[in-house]
C-alpha cells in the first residue's frame, strides 16, 4: 500500500473515531436513522391507513390499540406521524440537495471567474437575503399554491444563497493554489478545473450545510402547512398534523394531538443539528 493511501486510511480512522466519540452526534445519527427507517417501512410497521376516518375511535387517549391515540376523525396518530415523516423528510432532503447543487454550481462560477459574473450573482443573493426567509417563502407559497412539488421549487429558489457564499469563498481561496495554476498552464478546460480540481476541496462545508438545511426546510414545511400554505390538508405531513390540532378545543382537551407531534418534530430537527455539528467537527479542518 502506498504512503498516500496509508495517510488517507489513517485520517479516515481518526475522523471516524472523533465522530463516534461525539455523543451528541451519535445520538443525532441514531435518531435520524430510526426516523427514516420508520418512514420508509411505514406500511410494514402499522396496519392503519393514515387518512382513513373511524368515527368509533375518535379522540382516544394514547394506549391500547392506538399507542399514540387518535384524532377527532379517529385516525391513528402514530400512523399519521410515520407516514407524514415520509413527506416531510423527503421535502427536507430533496430541497437541501437541490439547493446545494444550485448553490455549488453558482458558487464555482462566481468564485472561479470573478468579475461581472461574480458581482451579478452576489447582488442577486444579497437581494434575496434582504427579505426575511419565512416571509418570502410564505409570499411565494401564496402565489404558486400548495403542494409538495411547489414547496420544493420554492425552497430551491430561496435557499441556495448559503451554500453559494460558502463555495464562492472557498473557490476564491483555492483558485490561487499552485495546482490550479498548473492545470491552467497545461490547457485544462475551466469546467474540468472547477469540478475536478477545486470542487473536491470544498465538499466538507457543502456536506455540513446540506445536513443543516434538511432540518431548516422541514421546519419551513411545518410552518407553512400549519398556516395552510404548504401541503394540502388531505396529505399527511408533520405540518398538516399540527395544523389539524391548532383549535382551542384540541389544545385544551386533546393534549396528545399537539404535544406528541411537536415533540416528534423537535427531536428530529434537534438530532439533524447535532449530526451536522458532528460532521462539521470532523470535516472542517479549521475546527
Amino acid at each position: 500500500m502506498s504512503e498516500n493511501k496509508i495517510k488517507k486510511s489513517s485520517m479516515a480512522k481518526r475522523s471516524l473515531k472523533k465522530f463516534t466519540a461525539n455523543k451528541l452526534a451519535m445520538f443525532g445519527l441514531i435518531v435520524v436513522v430510526i426516523y427514516i427507517f420508520l418512514s420508509i417501512f411505514a406500511p410494514f410497521i402499522t396496519s392503519y391507513d393514515p387518512n382513513l376516518t373511524d368515527l368509533s375511535s375518535m379522540n382516544k387517549l394514547p394506549g391500547g390499540e392506538h399507542i399514540l391515540g387518535t384524532d377527532s376523525l379517529g385516525r391513528d396518530l402514530f400512523t399519521r406521524l410515520v407516514y407524514g415523516g415520509r413527506i416531510s423528510i423527503m421535502i427536507g432532503i430533496f430541497s437541501a440537495i437541490l439547493t446545494s447543487v444550485i448553490g455549488t454550481c453558482l458558487g464555482l462560477i462566481a468564485g472561479y471567474f470573478g468579475g461581472k459574473i461574480d458581482s451579478l450573482l452576489v447582488r442577486i443573493s444579497e437581494i434575496l437575503m434582504a427579505f426575511p426567509m419565512t416571509i418570502l417563502v410564505m409570499l411565494l407559497a401564496t402565489i404558486v399554491g400548495a403542494g409538495v412539488k411547489n414547496l420544493i421549487l420554492i425552497f430551491c429558489f430561496v435557499g441556495w444563497m448559503t451554500v453559494f457564499r460558502i463555495v464562492r469563498n472557498e473557490v476564491m481561496r483555492i483558485r490561487e493554489e499552485t495546482y490550479v495554476d498548473v492545470s491552467k498552464a497545461f490547457g485544462a478546460p475551466s469546467a474540468s478545473i472547477m469540478f475536478k480540481d477545486i470542487l473536491p476541496n470544498t465538499l466538507s462545508p457543502i456536506i455540513v450545510a446540506t445536513t443543516i438545511n434538511v432540518a431548516f426546510f422541514i421546519l419551513q414545511e411545518t410552518v407553512l402547512s400549519f398556516l395552510g400554505l404548504g401541503v394540502p390538508t388531505n396529505v399527511a405531513t408533520w405540518g398538516t398534523i399540527i395544523n389539524a390540532a391548532k383549535s382551542i378545543t384540541v389544545i385544551q382537551n386533546q393534549w396528545w394531538l399537539w404535544v406528541i407531534p411537536g415533540a416528534c418534530i423537535s427531536i428530529f430537527v434537534m438530532s439533524i443539528n447535532f449530526l451536522g455539528d458532528g460532521l462539521r467537527d470532523v470535516l472542517d479542518p479549521r475546527v
